[in-house]
C-alpha cells in the first residue's frame, strides 16, 4: 500500500426494492425512503436512499479493495446531497473511489472515498482508516 494508490471503483445501482430491504435491515422505516408523495410533500424530489446505505457502500469500496474489512478501523463523512432513487428497474447510479491520502507511522492509512451520484458528489468528506497489514 502505497499513498497515491486507487482503489477499484464501485459502481452501484440502488432501487426502491433495496430501500425496503435496507429499511428492514436497519428499523429505519422514514417515509422519505419508501413513500413517494411524502418525500414529495416535504420537500424532496421524490424517494431518497438512506445516508447509511451509502456510507455503508462507500465502506464497501474500502473492504473489496482490502479483503479483510477487520482492517477497516474507522469510516466517517457528512451527507451533503441525497441520491434520489426512481420507482424503476434501474433505480439510482451511485460511483463509488478512493485513494490512499496517507499512512502514519502507525501503520494507519487514510483513504479519502467520493461517492458521485448524477454527477455530483453526496457525501462530504468521506474518509476511511485501515490497518496497513
Amino acid at each position: 500500500m502505497n499513498v497515491g494508490d486507487e482503489l477499484p471503483p464501485l459502481r452501484v445501482r440502488i432501487t426502491r426494492d433495496q430501500l425496503i430491504r435496507y429499511a428492514g435491515a436497519s428499523l429505519d422505516f422514514n417515509p422519505i425512503h419508501w413513500n413517494e408523495s411524502f418525500a414529495k410533500n416535504v420537500g424532496l424530489p421524490d424517494v431518497i436512499a438512506h445516508g447509511m446505505l451509502t456510507m455503508a457502500l462507500a465502506g464497501r469500496v474500502v473492504t473489496d479493495w482490502l479483503g479483510d474489512p477487520g482492517r477497516l478501523v474507522d469510516l466517517s463523512t457528512r451527507f451533503t446531497r441525497p441520491v434520489v432513487v426512481p420507482n424503476d428497474e434501474q433505480g439510482a447510479l451511485v460511483e463509488f473511489t478512493g485513494k490512499v491520502a496517507a499512512i502514519s507511522d502507525d501503520g494507519i492509512a487514510r483513504i479519502d472515498l467520493v461517492a458521485k451520484f448524477d454527477g455530483q458528489t453526496v457525501l462530504g468528506r468521506p474518509q476511511a482508516n485501515v490497518r496497513v497489514s
